[in-house]
């Protein structure tokens, strides 16, 4: 079956225009506080900190839901559910690692350099509070886990079309590398970058799905059902 043809361009402008979700005071501070460690401009830099994060949710949600299988497992409509949550985790995480191997390949063709809060043990702290914090909002709230998601996921494909944005020159830069060629066989560096920030709002709908607000996706022409 031949997949949809999606305009990335207009995609790009359409999250531009868009207004941002109304986050809740726990997103807000998360967010400033990035803000204060990477500088409220979008880089490199702060996008490869944005995907260290991102894949954390995925995989203690997956973590979750097997501990709730072993107790669980003779109910047959949970079950499947859980399931569903375990591989579109695994799905997520692997599209986020795509993420940040696309971002290297892009700072290494440009010979840049990690900013000073990707050095370790910087980074390690923060992903280490990260899990933390993920864990908790799993084993409290599965719900709660969802919304947080869903508003990080909005954030980040905001920033992304801030991103591509801010890079004219990247619409006529060609790529050259296999690696992104095998996330995304685009012409060019924009439309690479387009692409990633509409797997964000991929990862912003389904969240906002698992979470019971259908009413919170923002649909296009040619999402995944």
């Amino acid at each position: 079956m031949n997949q949809p043809t999606i305009d990335l361009r207009r995609e790009q402008q359409a999250s531009l225009a868009r207004p941002r979700y109304k986050y809740a005071l726990i997103a807000r501070i998360f967010f400033a506080s990035m803000d204060v460690f990477a500088g409220k401009k979008v880089t490199l830099s702060k996008a490869k900190l944005l995907e260290m994060l991102a894949s954390i949710p995925y995989r203690e949600w997956e973590s979750h839901q097997y501990h709730r299988l072993t107790r669980r497992y003779r109910d047959s409509g949970w079950v499947q559910r859980a399931r569903q949550i375990v591989e579109w985790g695994r799905e997520a995480q692997d599209n986020e690692y795509w993420h940040l191997l696309v971002i290297q390949e892009k700072m290494k063709e440009e010979h840049g350099k990690d900013a000073w809060y990707l050095t370790p043990p910087i980074p390690w702290l923060m992903v280490g509070t990260y899990v933390l914090m993920a864990r908790l909002l799993a084993f409290f709230s599965l719900r709660g886990a969802f919304m947080f998601n869903g508003q990080f996921e909005d954030h980040a494909e905001h920033e992304y079309a801030r991103l591509v944005e801010d890079h004219p020159e990247w619409e006529t830069q060609p790529v050259n590398s296999p690696v992104v060629a095998e996330y995304h066989p685009a012409p060019v560096w924009a439309d690479v970058f387009r692409r990633i920030g509409l797997d964000e709002r991929d990862h912003r709908n389904r969240s906002f799905l698992y979470a019971g607000k259908p009413e919170l996706v923002a649909p296009y022409e040619g999402m995944p059902e």
